[in-house]
């Protein structure tokens, strides 16, 4: 029972990171111009506007109750590249990499947030149980940081890497988007295994432990 019960708690901080994860997208694209993610009403928290049945709760229950590292995704929020305007520094990088950084950038600024909380908890006098709470959701948002980052699509690290490849690698890129979705859920059940290593390394350096 016990280990149902910490199932469903680690899916419930899953969730609640994917819907951030999820909304920092609208809102960078928000920020650059593009109402279509307010449009469709995806700048929100509440999750029932965000979840994927099989991203969100399906894929990663079976993976935290299989003993690996939980991934998953939401709903993927809506954007038009067209009606983007990036900031002046960006120069000729595509808008699209800074709404799809952002995603990852949400939840490794939640990583930072409670792993620095249990790095200095004890010293500024936390609760125990806020700082096992805060294990889980630090090492969890390290974990869809470095999943999202993985550069095919659909995710967020193939907008990082198409915004820097050069027009001769648009092949490339189409390959990927006709095939991503395939090569990820084949990564995810055969391969996912090595994010492990940099996940702990991440967190061994933010909380100061180590497994």
């Amino acid at each position: 029972m016990n280990q149902v019960v910490e199932s469903i708690f680690q899916i419930l901080i899953l969730v609640f990171s994917i819907v951030i994860h999820e909304v920092s997208h609208g809102a960078a694209a928000y920020a650059m111009g593009d109402e279509t993610a307010k449009n469709a009403g995806r700048l929100t928290l509440n999750p029932i506007s965000h979840i994927d049945l099989f991203g969100s709760i399906l894929l990663p229950a079976l993976m935290i109750l299989s003993g690996g590292p939980a991934f998953g995704w939401a709903k993927p929020v809506p954007y038009n590249p067209y009606y983007l305007t990036g900031p002046k520094w960006l120069g000729r990088i595509s808008p699209d990499a800074l709404v799809g950084v952002a995603g990852p950038a949400s939840n490794i600024f939640l990583a930072l947030f409670f792993g620095l909380a249990v790095r200095f908890g004890a010293g500024l006098g936390l609760p125990a149980a806020f700082i096992q709470i805060a294990i889980v959701i630090t090492f969890m948002n390290l974990g869809l940081a470095v999943f999202n980052l993985i550069p095919i699509p659909p995710l967020d690290g193939s907008k990082l890497l198409f915004a820097f490849l050069p027009d001769s690698a648009r092949s490339l890129e189409i390959f990927f988007e006709r095939w991503g979705l395939m090569i990820i859920l084949i990564f995810i059940f055969f391969l996912s295994g090595i994010l492990i290593y940099p996940i702990l390394f991440l967190f061994r350096l933010i909380t100061g432990i180590g497994f």
